[in-house]
């Protein structure tokens, strides 16, 4: 079973930044690849970034591309998702989101809230 808890959202400006983590409580963390997924009002749920287990390659979706970066801290079974410049059509609740390497079971967080306004 794999917990994964996330903080660090809240309420910005335009023009603001914001940095989200998520630790998860599980064995070999490393092996895991993890994402950011984004659920606002009315919409579905839509992939932010995803990084691999391993060498920590990432990925990006369009809208958040050079505004957002991924990390992974192995040694502190956490994930980090920096967002700068944040408009208001990022808000919207983020997800951490972990897949078993070979079961390809999917595991979520509670969710925290990002609200950008002025």
């Amino acid at each position: 079973q794999v917990q994964l808890v996330e903080s660090g959202g809240g309420l910005v400006q335009p023009g603001g930044s914001l940095r989200l983590s998520c630790r998860a409580s599980v064995r070999f963390f490393s092996i895991y690849a993890m994402a950011w997924y984004r659920q606002a009002p009315g919409k579905q749920r839509e992939l932010v970034a995803g990084i691999t287990s391993g060498s920590g390659s990432t990925n990006y979706a369009d809208s958040v591309k050079g505004r957002f970066t991924m990390s992974r801290d192995n040694a502190k079974n956490t994930v980090y998702l920096q967002m700068n410049s944040l408009k208001p059509e990022d808000t919207a609740v983020y997800y951490c989101n972990a897949d078993h390497p070979l079961s390809g079971t999917a595991y979520w967080g509670q969710g925290t809230q990002v609200t950008v306004s002025s």
